[in-house]
């Protein structure tokens, strides 16, 4: 196996060495989509939200300041421009915390609201991450995820395939979207995209655990 086709996409350089040139790259690409998401929410006064794979913290702007956010990521360089911006705002409402999304360090059915924004395509076990963030989150939390799925278009899907190498070096892999959303008790209300051909679908679940 070459080096190329070894790579995990969560041990990119782009998320540690490369972190700083993050936002300048993906602000375009993902943040406009990421606030429409989020404001369409509706988020209400006192809910708690955790964000996991945070980042450099893209999504903060369209945060309601009335709501709880808490960001967790494993990449300490981005985590350190984050608060940078949370420093910088003066966003009370907002912290971010050095933590592995597989392994989440909070008590079953604490959150309201989790956001899921291109990450489950980078961690290795994206299963484990559904079935923790859907242990954490109440009964009836809103689950949101946002990311690139394997075409259901089979020549599509092929083009997927071949290119998976390369992706897995830039940063991330690709998955089909009933690999995610059959890991646990997550009820599809609603998938979307922003644009026709976009490459990034929009899921709104809740979590249907009794």
């Amino acid at each position: 196996m070459s080096g190329l086709e070894g790579t995990q996409a969560h041990e990119s350089k782009l998320y540690y060495e490369f972190s700083h040139l993050y936002d300048r790259v993906f602000n375009r690409v993902f943040t406009r989509r990421i606030e429409q998401a989020i404001r369409s929410l509706e988020i209400g006064p006192g809910a708690r939200v955790l964000e996991v794979g945070v980042g450099t913290g893209l999504s903060f702007n369209a945060y309601p300041r009335h709501c709880q956010v808490i960001g967790v990521d494993l990449a300490t360089e981005m985590l350190d421009q984050a608060r940078e911006k949370i420093a910088r705002n003066g966003w009370r409402h907002l912290k971010v915390m050095e933590m592995d999304a597989l392994d989440l360090k909070f008590p079953d059915n604490t959150f309201d609201y989790i956001m899921a924004f291109h990450v489950v395509s980078v961690v290795p076990d994206p299963t484990k991450l559904v079935c923790e963030v859907l242990r954490v989150s109440k009964p009836g939390a809103t689950v949101v995820i946002i990311n690139h799925f394997r075409s259901r278009h089979r020549l599509l899907a092929m083009l997927d395939d071949l290119i998976e190498p390369i992706t897995r070096r830039l940063g991330w892999h690709t998955l089909g979207l009933d690999e995610v959303v059959g890991a646990g008790p997550l009820q599809v209300a609603r998938t979307y995209k922003t644009a026709g051909r976009s490459l990034f679908t929009i899921v709104i679940g809740r979590n249907s655990k009794d």
